[in-house]
């Protein structure tokens, strides 16, 4: 059982599934440090966990876009002298649209943000985790990660790139007392879509499947608690991850196409 004395980091950390997962850290009594890019969103958020739970929690407002900001909150962390026992990425975000029309600056920032941001925070405190013989990583990666992506090309991809790392680093540190754990959701109820101009995807504007953020982050944090390398999340994703492991790509990718078509037909970034 968590004592209050140890702290959890958590980026993404004030909606969707990084807020859930900083309920869950909370009801633990973990002390938090939420990263997220509004101030605003990010004070709102430590009032309600503090009233709710009375554990402590820090804010730090950063643009994870910026491949310099990781580096600094951990300086920031590092200067307050709070000891980082479990770490989690979840800050993440896509972009639709048939890859020859999105935003390729857009593109370039989700690529800092899905994949940079977690190896710089994975790196830093990992070192620091291996040190003292303990600690515990929960890396948010996806189901999208297992499949092919259209309309989704780059965020599948850094999803793919993230399941592949935590496969890596998991071998290059078993036994030494350190968990890292890969959750990977499906379709999830959050504000994703929206910054990704995804709603107009038919599974997601028909909410196909859609599971909700509270129920993948107790699913998270269950495994990272026990150890587990890899959970995926929902009954359904693991239907569908262990159908694209027997089924060509090729049909794959003609499947999740047809799934996430645009209900006004116009297959364009906006």
């Amino acid at each position: 059982m968590a004592t209050t004395t140890q702290t959890a980091l958590i980026t993404g950390g004030t909606s969707g599934i990084g807020r859930e997962l900083a309920n869950c850290f909370a009801q633990d009594k973990y002390n938090l440090i939420l990263v997220a890019r509004n101030q605003q969103e990010l004070d709102q958020t430590a009032q309600e966990i503090k009233q709710q739970y009375g554990v402590e929690v820090t804010t730090i407002a950063k643009d994870l876009f910026k491949r310099e900001a990781p580096f600094e909150v951990y300086e920031q962390v590092q200067a307050t002298g709070k000891q980082v026992d479990a770490l989690v990425n979840d800050a993440g975000q896509g972009q639709y649209g048939t890859f020859d029309t999105t935003d390729i600056n857009r593109e370039l920032d989700i690529i800092q943000l899905n994949i940079g941001a977690y190896v710089v925070f994975t790196k830093l405190y990992l070192q620091e985790m291996l040190s003292r013989g303990k600690g515990k990583i929960l890396l948010v990666g996806s189901i999208a990660g297992e499949l092919p992506g259209p309309l989704q090309s780059v965020y599948h991809a850094t999803k793919a790139f993230v399941n592949s790392f935590a496969e890596s680093i998991q071998n290059e540190n078993k036994d030494k007392g350190v968990t890292i754990t890969n959750l990977l959701p499906g379709l999830t109820d959050t504000d994703f879509f929206n910054k990704a101009d995804m709603t107009r995807a038919k599974n997601v504007a028909e909410k196909s499947g859609m599971m909700q953020p509270a129920d993948v982050a107790k699913d998270g944090y269950k495994a990272l608690m026990a150890g587990d390398n890899r959970i995926v999340s929902g009954l359904m994703n693991k239907v569908q991850v262990t159908t694209s492991n027997v089924l060509p790509n090729e049909l794959i990718a003609a499947k999740v196409h047809q799934e996430s078509q645009p209900v006004d037909g116009n297959e364009s970034a906006k």
